[in-house]
């Protein structure tokens, strides 16, 4: 999906956010392919761009003269001109990492951390992001995401049983995050923060309509929508792991039986007595289920999975699935697999927690730098209100 920007003035930070966006995905691009692309004057984006040079976000390059005249200035981020923390805290360990406008890990750290406290996890996190931003003395840092398990604000699932951040209910999350490290704060979930990773600097770049099916402790995903994150009323669609799927199966914290992501996660992984080639070989009915089920609901171009599983085991069961159902995406005229893997791993995670960080500060107000169409219309409404 190509982000469209707005000609009047309340639309502002939103133009300088999309107007970001495409030159870190289309750079090194002249001024006028950027106003083609968004949907903008010439004279707006000429406006917004030297605004993000003046302020060191991005570089104008003049190619080499290949005939007569010059040629167009192109303008490309600047990967240094600014860093982000993306943290990812899980019920095992939390890991981090400094990012440069370009999406690069610069530094990362990792502290093992056991089912930790919110007053020890914060602590962790305030010390691996001084650590991470003394490698980069006088680095612009412009503020830190933070993507942990989901779902919030559900009173039978959210901060509940092994796969979540359990005792963490009512934990002020940004404000904690915030008053730890001193950076402008956001969270997420960690599925959607590694689609939205995903869609920034891995395959979801090839795709407007795809679903990321996160391994992670616990099992969720996100269907990516015309470029953009289907969330749901309340922010929690994608809670796919708690699907009941086996009648009469295993308790699950949640208080239903059977979820999917009692068999089909790290943490059931964990639970199995065998090898883990073993482990796929018993999972996969309840895989291509699972493939099945998602592919009939949503019609995606492709299931890529991806989060903390390893890439051995990702591929162990992409490589199962010779033996798919029929759905709506048993196509003759597929050009691509039913199912792919990922190639961020947790770098997807941190990526797109920073990228949350990124959009956050230099478009206040407005949303996630994969925010749908939906997103960018109540963006422009609040705009509206705030200009009255």
């Amino acid at each position: 999906m190509a982000l469209r920007g707005t000609n009047q003035e309340f639309g502002r930070p939103y133009n300088r956010r999309i107007v970001l966006e495409s030159i870190r995905r289309h750079g090194p691009i002249a001024r006028g392919d950027i106003a083609t692309h968004v949907g903008l004057t010439v004279q707006t984006v000429s406006t917004i761009v030297r605004e993000l040079e003046e302020q060191g976000y991005i570089l104008s390059v003049r190619e080499e003269p290949k005939g007569r005249g010059l040629p167009p200035t192109t303008l490309r981020v600047n990967p240094e001109g600014g860093y982000a923390v993306g943290i990812h805290i899980t019920p095992l360990d939390i890991n981090a990492a400094l990012i440069n406008l370009s999406g690069d890990v610069v530094e990362s750290a990792h502290r093992k951390a056991s089912n930790a406290t919110p007053d020890h996890a914060f602590g962790l996190i305030g010390d691996m992001v001084r650590e991470l931003t003394a490698l980069r003395p006088g680095g612009r840092v412009l503020g830190i995401g933070m993507a942990l398990p989901g779902p919030f604000g559900v009173e039978s699932m959210s901060f509940v049983g092994p796969t979540t951040m359990a005792g963490w209910k009512d934990v002020a999350l940004r404000e904690r995050l915030a008053a730890s490290t001193g950076l402008p704060a956001f969270f997420e979930t960690d599925m959607a923060a590694a689609a939205m990773g995903e869609r920034l600097y891995g395959l979801g770049a090839q795709f407007s309509e795809y679903y990321y099916l996160y391994f992670g402790v616990g099992l969720g995903g996100v269907m990516v929508h015309d470029g953009g994150a289907l969330r749901g009323a309340w922010g929690n669609a994608g809670e796919v792991g708690h699907i009941p799927i086996i009648p009469g199966g295993e308790s699950c914290p949640c208080g239903n039986r059977g979820c999917l992501e009692r068999y089909l996660s790290l943490e059931a992984l964990r639970r199995w007595n065998g090898s883990e080639a073993d482990w796929v070989a018993e999972v996969a009915p309840i895989f291509h289920n699972a493939i099945a089920v998602i592919e009939n609901l949503f019609d995606p171009e492709t299931v890529i999975l991806g989060g903390l599983a390893s890439p051995d085991l990702l591929e162990r069961l992409a490589g199962s699935t010779g033996a798919l159902h029929n759905s709506v995406s048993a196509r003759k005229d597929r050009t691509t697999p039913r199912v792919m893997v990922a190639r961020g791993g947790q770098h997807s995670v941190l990526r797109g927690a920073a990228a949350l960080a990124v959009s956050g500060v230099l478009s206040p107000r407005f949303g996630q730098m994969f925010a749908a169409e939906r997103e960018r219309g109540r963006d422009l409404l609040a705009a509206k209100e705030i200009a009255a």
